[in-house]
């Protein structure tokens, strides 16, 4: 259980970040979902590209002393950017009612299990409001 709910606080512990709010202070805690960011691997893909270009137009360099390592570079830059399967990054997103924002980054495996504890949360926090206003 990365979340535990005692009965007028919330704590959250995941790996090396923790945290501890009460019920009333929390705003918004929810799961952010962020699409990955391969802009680096995209720019040496192109390097490659234009160092490759200009080595066959430009210079008398044999075609085997340039082609060679740019396949190479090639497959690691696609090894790269292939190795990892998941698409996006997962946060755990809190605000509180002082404006402070915290976001805690979480492997893919465990965004099941937190959403289920984020709905709990949820669940608990809609009815203490429905008790407060009868």
């Amino acid at each position: 259980m990365f979340i535990t709910f005692t009965p007028n606080q919330v704590h959250f512990c995941y790996g090396k970040k923790s945290w501890y709010y009460a019920f009333e202070e929390i705003i918004e805690l929810g799961l952010v979902r962020k699409k990955k960011n391969y802009f680096l691997i995209n720019v040496l893909f192109g390097l490659v590209t234009a160092i490759a270009y200009y080595c066959m137009l430009f210079t008398t360099i044999p075609d085997l002393y340039y082609i060679i390592p740019a396949l190479m570079a090639f497959t690691i830059l696609t090894i790269l950017r292939f190795h990892d399967t998941a698409e996006f990054d997962y946060y755990v997103l809190v605000r509180d009612c002082y404006q402070k924002e915290i976001e805690v980054k979480i492997k893919s495996k465990d965004r099941p299990a937190l959403g289920k504890q984020i709905d709990i949360f949820s669940t608990i926090q809609f009815e203490q409001t429905i008790k407060k206003t009868a």
